[in-house]
């Protein structure tokens, strides 16, 4: 394994991590995609639903777009290799 591979291995445990800790703590966990336009994510809740937003204001508010439909929500956690909780 490189150093790079390495490094990238230890950026997406963390991440798995940080996902985990969120969403036992009842808070939503942010997902950034390169494939939304600007000012979008999605936030996945404890519960399991994912929406699509946009944030307002220098991220202090979100504006939901629409709510992904389980297919979506699958595929984009097979995406991400992020379980359903």
């Amino acid at each position: 394994m490189t150093a790079l591979q390495t490094i990238e291995k230890m950026g997406n445990e963390a991440v798995q991590k940080l996902r985990l800790q969120k969403l036992a703590n009842g808070r939503p966990f942010m997902i950034n995609s390169k494939d939304l336009e600007t000012n979008q994510c999605y936030l996945e809740y404890p519960d399991g639903k994912i929406q699509l937003v946009f944030l307002k204001n220098a991220a202090k508010e979100f504006t939901v777009i629409r709510t992904l439909s389980s297919v979506e929500e699958h595929s984009l956690r097979k995406k991400y290799g992020f379980p359903r909780l």
